[in-house]
């Protein structure tokens, strides 16, 4: 008889979350815990809920952040002006094992729900600030938006072209503030198991995004210039560019050391003289001459078809992409064939979403749960709490819950 082993649990199975959260930072990093079995409680305003949930309707109807930020999660609409909505708050995080929020500097303190109060009354408790740009400094009541921190973290000056700077085509400052919280929950719930005490958890977007600007940023004080912006070319290696093919496709390609230069002149631009020309012999000569190199290269490529030229630089072993846009993205081939692909519920019916990036083998697929409406899980999460439907209602009718 075969015994087949059941699977790993997921390894936030029994953590429960509850999270005052709005936009990406929190919501990003709540998502990737519920994504690894954590149940998160999602607290909204009542007059509208997360306000990311009106950026769009490209979705079906829904907002693309929002679905892209909340799924598997339990909405509760509460008025935390109102004290019996503050004390729902209070009540949950009292039985939770992680409380995250990113509500405008000074508001969760006002409410009493700022990290160090709370874990000052649950020793346990891992409790996350997520702010612009942290808790004390010149900037520290100053507004954050994503764009903002892109600009003030200098990523905004590292890219585009040598004459137009230009923001990440993505949140990145949200997104690199979610990550680090994200990690520093768990990293906060090791410490825990060892110590049995939770702690504050802080994360400002500034910082975040600082460090991912590790390389320019490193370059511009031991340098002492910072690195140009070259658009899709590096500014330090060449050949490393986009190049047009003869069907209107764009393949981008990378030569890494002089051994590949020589692979790329004499197998793919059919030009054997250029492997060993002292303008193009080593990568400094290359850069020196990097008007001269992308010419050579990119007429090579101009006569190919893009299939052509990717068969032909990976055949010869250079690195290289096809230049896809965010549709092309949707059908990925290396996706699809990695089964990357699920579908999860919404109040519009099934979407498509993406596996979470970490994967667990032997263990259960990531829990990827439902986009929730507005207050879909009011009266379940608050009848949990000991609270007779008399009650509910009473709230309801108050508008102090939706």
């Amino acid at each position: 008889m075969i015994h087949r082993m059941q699977p790993d649990p997921l390894p936030l199975e029994g953590i429960t979350v509850v999270a005052v959260e709005q936009a990406v930072a929190a919501p990003f990093a709540t998502r990737q815990l519920a994504d690894l079995g954590a149940r998160v409680v999602k607290i909204e305003r009542i007059d509208g809920g997360d306000f990311a949930r009106g950026y769009d309707t490209a979705a079906r109807g829904l907002a693309s952040h929002f679905v892209w930020c909340n799924r598997g999660k339990e909405s509760v609409a509460l008025d935390l002006k109102d004290p019996r909505g503050l004390d729902v708050v209070r009540r949950l995080v009292a039985d939770a094992d992680v409380f995250v929020q990113n509500l405008a500097q000074g508001a969760a303190a006002r409410l009493g729900l700022d990290a160090a109060t709370l874990c000052a009354e649950h020793p346990r408790l891992i409790a996350v600030d997520i702010s612009g740009y942290g808790p004390s400094g010149p900037y520290a009541g100053k507004r954050a938006y994503d764009m903002l921190v892109q600009c003030e973290a200098g990523l905004v000056s590292v890219t585009g072209t040598p004459g137009q700077p230009v923001k990440a085509g993505i949140p990145a400052a949200d997104i690199a503030a979610a990550m680090y919280a994200f990690s520093g929950v768990l990293a906060a719930l090791v410490r825990r198991g060892t110590t049995g005490r939770g702690g504050p958890v802080e994360v400002s977007m500034l910082d975040a995004l600082a460090e991912w600007m590790g390389h320019p940023l490193h370059h511009a004080m031991h340098d002492g210039t910072p690195p140009a912006r070259t658009g899709l070319a590096h500014a330090v290696i060449v050949p490393y560019d986009v190049y047009s093919t003869a069907d209107g496709g764009h393949v981008l390609l990378s030569v890494q050391n002089d051994r590949e230069w020589r692979r790329l002149a004499q197998q793919v631009a059919g030009r054997p003289e250029a492997a060993d020309d002292p303008r193009f012999a080593t990568n400094a000569a290359r850069v020196a001459h990097r008007e001269t190199v992308d010419a050579l290269v990119g007429e090579a490529l101009g006569k190919l078809g893009a299939d052509e030229a990717v068969a032909r630089l990976e055949a010869a072993g250079i690195a290289c992409a096809r230049l896809r846009d965010v549709t092309e993205v949707a059908e990925h081939p290396q996706l699809a064939a990695r089964n990357r692909w699920r579908e999860v519920g919404s109040p519009v019916g099934p979407l498509r979403a993406l596996l979470p990036p970490i994967t667990l083998p032997g263990g259960e697929e990531a829990r990827m749960g439902s986009v929730p409406r507005l207050g879909e899980h009011t009266g379940v999460v608050l009848r949990a709490l000991g609270m007779a439907d008399a009650d509910v209602a009473e709230l309801r009718r108050d508008g102090v819950v939706r």
